[in-house]
Formats: structure tokens, sequence, C-alpha cells
């Protein structure tokens, strides 16, 4: 696959036509290639026909639902004038490219092909909702549209092992995606804490490898009533299932990508098959914990018996031409205790255990291109060689994409944290969920897709660009969506929309009518679209996300494991050091303070990082909260005990006095700790009088 650049004679022009026509470009997202107001209106109604052959009835009825959804506007089927024409034009060149011309006389969308066609089906719509709410008729100034995407590759993520969505939600994400003209999702099926997908000759992968007790005492004390033991989460999907998103997602020109992760991350699939590991003492039941484990494939001749069987199943369900194998974060320290696979490696004439992943992959490669297949994978499989034709999805910010583009290897960019979409959207209280960094919609938008490290001829191969959305701190899917909305907006215009019209201030002008969209059709959506932080509610009260972390070494914003049913509290919390800084607090009068406090449990895979976790020794069993002036070693003013909680105990809230001095000063805030797990976090701190 290589960059797609249509419609190239217009592109000589965009600049400048965009530029004289910025005041007049409506709120289309993503802009298109050429916007050319024309004189006149058409007006649409409940007597407008929508006229179509066989070839486009899909898109035609899409259109037609959507202006029924958000408009209340149900198109006559009848023909007449004027009227919304769908028309095959094979002059219309480019892959997903469409012709879209309103006039009084009526509108017509041409395209060569049914992308094309429902691309333009996409920007009719949002033509006739520049303004919210129902109405009988929308009137719709005339203009010509000339449209086209930059790059072939504009993608999703969706983890679904580490929370599992339903097949309603994944359409509905779908369907989401296909509004903002993206057109591949990588599907997250498998990894430590879960495998998703049913593999018929391996059963045991979604029986035993498909479900977990979550973390925390809650779920400890959660007991199944058929079983006797802790309730288990989980859940897979059936290949009927599969097959129903698939055709879903293709036929609103939606590639699925499948990803199967490959030698690392494996420890779901091990603990289904223990014969498939590097260690003779395989775990026996899959971790709750977040992180990087240890668990990596055998190189055995069986093990990968096994991966290509699962590669068979896979690619009949899954008909596009790549096959995600993962490749990221694999430890290789099994590899190396182990005898057996070091003789391999030396036999095999390796060097390294790098080496030895190469191969692994290499032979992963080979037979997915016996099967027409091609490889991607994350830019770790660089390391030591890859096949010619393997596609890198670099993630460690850009480096692997430029390395894999001067190695004439296609590159997809989804580089953390910017496109990592579980980030924060926005400072302060209120938010979902999600890794503490945050990433506002501007950030997004202003990635650059061209690296000047790259030639013209190195850059062609960059093929696209993917935003990632893991789930292990997103656990309801309506917070799966708020995180992709609207900066899905903003990685779609970078994917769809020619460079010489990327322009943030015009974008952040035309985002208002596509939020309305959003709530138009039910899809939850961040409403902020500056970044800026809200002020506090008060000066007195403050949430642990309207304070400072006081260091920035693993920094979550962390739903608390309780209680089991209803909402969750959500902390700001750094996972190294519970220690919070309100600064330039207002003390005066201040006598009093109290807190809400959460316990979380400490399911983090770290490795050697755990020995640098801040231990502050504890004078009662389950600590105290401390307070100190101006800084963290500071003359300690507040110290309250914490009570041990009910298990399903989602806040605790504690009172105490503080000898708090007159005036503003920085107030360092942390617990003690008397045991690694379960440990507090800070939900909410208030100062008070007597």
């Amino acid at each position: 696959m290589s960059v797609f650049r249509p419609l190239s004679k217009v592109l000589a022009v965009v600049a400048v036509l965009f530029a004289s026509a910025a005041a007049a470009v409506p709120s289309l997202v993503p802009v298109p290639v050429q916007v050319v107001p024309q004189p006149g209106e058409f007006v649409l109604d409940a007597a407008t026909p929508l006229i179509f052959d066989k070839r486009d009835a899909f898109a035609a009825n899409y259109l037609r639902d959507l202006l029924n959804r958000t408009r209340g506007i149900a198109l006559a089927k009848r023909h007449g004038a004027p009227a919304i024409t769908l028309r095959r034009d094979p002059s219309v060149s480019g892959k997903e490219a469409y012709r879209l011309d309103v006039a009084p006389s009526g509108a017509t969308i041409r395209a060569s092909d049914s992308a094309g066609m429902f691309y333009g089906a996409i920007t009719f719509w949002q033509l006739a909702t520049q303004t919210p709410g129902k109405a009988n008729r929308v009137t719709i100034p005339s203009v010509g549209i000339i449209d086209g995407p930059r790059f072939a590759w504009r993608g999703l993520l969706l983890d679904s092992v580490r929370h599992f969505q339903s097949v309603a939600f994944i359409q509905s994400f779908l369907d989401a995606m296909a509004r903002e003209k993206l057109n591949v999702l990588q599907w997250h099926l498998t990894d430590d804490q879960g495998w998703r997908l049913e593999i018929r000759k391996y059963p045991r992968l979604t029986q035993i490898g498909g479900w977990r007790v979550p973390a925390g005492e809650a779920a400890q004390h959660d007991i199944d009533p058929k079983t006797g033991k802790p309730r288990l989460y989980g859940g897979f999907y059936t290949q009927g299932q599969v097959r129903e998103i698939v055709a879903y997602a293709a036929a609103r020109h939606i590639t699925i990508v499948p990803e199967i992760e490959m030698p690392g991350h494996a420890q779901a699939a091990i603990v289904a098959y223990p014969w498939l590991g590097s260690v003779s003492d395989a775990p026996t039941q899959v971790s709750s914990d977040w992180g990087v484990f240890p668990y990596l494939y055998n190189v055995d001749d069986r093990t990968f018996r096994f991966l290509e069987d699962v590669l068979t199943e896979t690619m009949a369900l899954f008909p596009g031409a790549y096959i995600h194998v993962g490749g990221d974060e694999a430890v290789k320290d099994q590899w190396k205790a182990n005898p057996a696979i070091q003789a391999k490696m030396h036999a095999l004439g390796l060097a390294n255990e790098d080496a030895l992943q190469s191969w692994f992959i290499a032979r992963i490669g080979t037979f997915l291109k016996a099967h027409g297949r091609r490889l991607i994978g994350w830019d770790e499989i660089l390391q030591g060689g890859v096949p010619p034709d393997a596609t890198i999805t670099s993630w460690r910010g850009i480096d692997g994409a430029i390395t894999a583009a001067k190695d004439g290897h296609d590159t997809v960019l989804s580089p953390a944290p910017v496109l990592y979409l579980d980030n924060r959207q926005v400072e302060g209280a209120g938010e979902p969920s999600g890794r503490g960094a945050v990433v506002p919609l501007s950030n997004v938008y202003d990635f650059d897709l061209a690296p000047a490290s790259l030639s013209d001829a190195e850059r062609a191969h960059i093929i696209g660009v993917q935003a990632n959305i893991w789930t292990e701190h997103i656990r309801e899917p309506d917070n799966v969506a708020y995180a992709a909305f609207p900066r899905a907006a903003a990685l779609a215009e970078l994917g769809w929309s020619p460079a010489a019209t990327h322009d943030r201030a015009g974008f952040l002008a035309r985002m208002p009518a596509e939020l309305d969209r959003y709530a138009a059709l039910g899809l939850p959506h961040s409403a902020h679209l500056d970044g800026d932080p809200p002020n506090p509610a008060s000066s007195t009260m403050r949430d642990s996300h309207e304070l400072t972390l006081c260091s920035n070494a693993i920094a979550l914003s962390i739903e608390g494991p309780a209680p089991l049913t209803g909402k969750r509290p959500v902390y700001l919390h750094d996972i190294m050091n519970p220690c919070w800084i309100w600064p330039k607090a207002d003390l005066d009068g201040v006598a009093q303070l109290s807190l809400s406090a959460g316990q979380l449990p400490f399911n983090f895979q770290i490795g050697a990082d755990l020995a640098k976790v801040a231990k502050r020794p504890a004078a009662t069993p389950d600590g105290e909260f401390e307070v100190h002036i101006d800084t963290c070693d500071g003359e300690k003013i507040a110290t309250i005990a914490m009570p041990h909680p009910a298990p399903n105990a989602g806040l605790v809230t504690v009172r105490g006095p503080i000898a708090a001095p007159s005036g503003a000063h920085d107030l360092c805030l942390m617990f003690t700790t008397p045991r690694l797990e379960p440990y507090w976090a800070l939900h909410t701190i208030e100062l008070g009088q007597e």
C-alpha cells in the first residue's frame, strides 16, 4: 500500500482557493480538498427525491437515515426535481474520491467507487446539519466540492482485551468512525489479560484465557454462588459475531485489522495452554494486573503450529490485506533462561534474543505471505531486522517510522502520547478515567505527519495515521467513545485533508457543528475544544485532578475498584508516589480539614521499578494522611489516621485539625504506606474553619 495522493491537479491550487474562500467554508469535518461557494441555494425537505442505482443503495439509505435522525426529514421515494442524485462517474479519479455539486436545481454526488459515494453522502449530510435541531426544511447554500483523502490508512485502535465491549457498542463505534471518514479499525483481541477471539481448534483460549477476577478487595468478596469463588469478568467474540462486525465495517468502508499479539503479551494464551510458554511454571490464571509481563511464546515447532492454526482461523474471519502481530514489549528474560530456547538460538546462528525475535516474526511473515496477507507490527519488530514487505506501526514516538521509511518499509504513525486517546483531554475534575497525561484536541490536530528528516521518496512510505484507545483504565464503553471524540475528528482531518488546508483555528471554528451532530446521534463525547483547564469551583476544596502531583513517574487518572455497581470515584494518582501539591492554598482562618479517599490495588507489572515505589513509615494499621507546609520536607501541620474501609467501599471520609499558619502556602499532601496493597488515593480535600 502506498500513500494515496488524489486529485493532483487540484492540490496545486488548494492553498489559494482555500485562503480566498476561508470565510465561506461551511462546517465540514474533515475539511475537503476544495470548497467553492456558488450562487443560490438548495432547499431540502420531505418532498426532496433521492435518486440512485442499486450499486449505491447503501450510501443512499445511510444518508436518508442520518437526515431523518438529525433533522427529522424523511426524503421522498420518487423521481422529480430538485433532487439529490448519486451518480457513478469514472472521471472522478482516485480511490475514495468524490465530487459534490449543490445548486438550486439539485444536489449531485459523483464518484467512481462505492467508498467515494459513501463519503460524498456524509459530506452532504454535514452540509444539511450546519445548525442543530429538527426542521421541516433546510436551506443549503450552493457549493462545489472536490474531495479525496491524503492518506490511505486513517485509523483507530480499539482495545477489547483489557475491557470487553459488546457487539452493539463496536457497531456504534464503527458508525462514528465512518462519519469522520476513518477507514481502518485495528482491533486488539489478545493480550496478557484476556483472549477475546474464538478459535475453534483451541477452545480453551476463550474458555479459560478469556476470563479473570478483577483487581481489588471488592471483586475478591464478590462470590459467584455457582462456583463459590470470586466472580469472573471477561467475554469473547464468537466467529459468527466477528463475521457480523467485519461485514458491518465493510459496508461502511472500514477495514478491520485484527491484532494477535506475539511473541509477548501472551499470558492469557499460556494460561489456557501452558505448553505454549517458555517456562515450566506457567501461570494458572489470567492476571488483572496492568503493565509488561515476562511471558513469551515458546519457539518450538508445536508453538508455531498453534500460531499458524490461530492465524488460519483469523484470516478466514478478516479478509483485509493486513494481520497485526504486535511484537511490542517482549521482555526476553524467559528466553534467556530457557536452555532449549538458547540451544535453538545458537543452532540457528542467531547472535542474541533480539535476533531470535526477528527470526520468529520472519517465520510468521512467511506464513502470512504464503496466504496472501501482509504482516504489520509495532516498531519493536525492527529490532534484529524484519521481512522486506513488513509494515511498521510506530508508537514509541516517530523514530520507528523514520527508521522504517528509510529502510523502505511502509509505516503508520501512531506515537504516544499524542495519539494515545486514553490520555485525558483536559485538566480538572469530572473527566472519566484514563492515563494521567493531558492530550487536548489541539495537540492531536497539530501533530506533524511529514517528518523533516525524511526525503520525499522516504516520506511516501508513510501510508497513514492511527490513534489508539487502550482500555486498561477505561472500563465503561461510553467512556471509550468519550475518549475518542472529538479527538478522532482531528485525527480524521490529519489523515484526509491536504496539508495546505491545515489550520487549527479554522478546525476549531468548524467543530461546534460537529459536536451538535454527536449530540443529535447520542454519541458520548467531550465538549472541550481548547484543552484549557476549568477553574476550581471552590477556593477551599479541591478534587485530586485540581491538584499537582508531586511527581509524574506513572501518572494515572484511575478509577477505583469499588463499588462493584454504580459510579466509581476517579483519582489523579502517581502510582510510584502517592503525593499531591495544593499550590498557594489560602490558609487564613483554616483550622480543620476533611478529605475523601479510596484504596487501590497495586495491580501493576513494573519490574525492577517496584523497588522505587515511595514508602513512608506508618504509625497506625491503615496509615495516615499528612499535610506538610511549603515543601514536602516542610513542617507537618496535620496528621489524620485512616480507617480500615469495608471491602465494597468506594470512598471513606475523614476529618481532623490542621495547625495552619495565615496567608497563602503550598500544601504537600501525602499518605504513609503501611503496605503496598491496597494503598490510599486522594479524591477530594476541603479546608474549613472551626
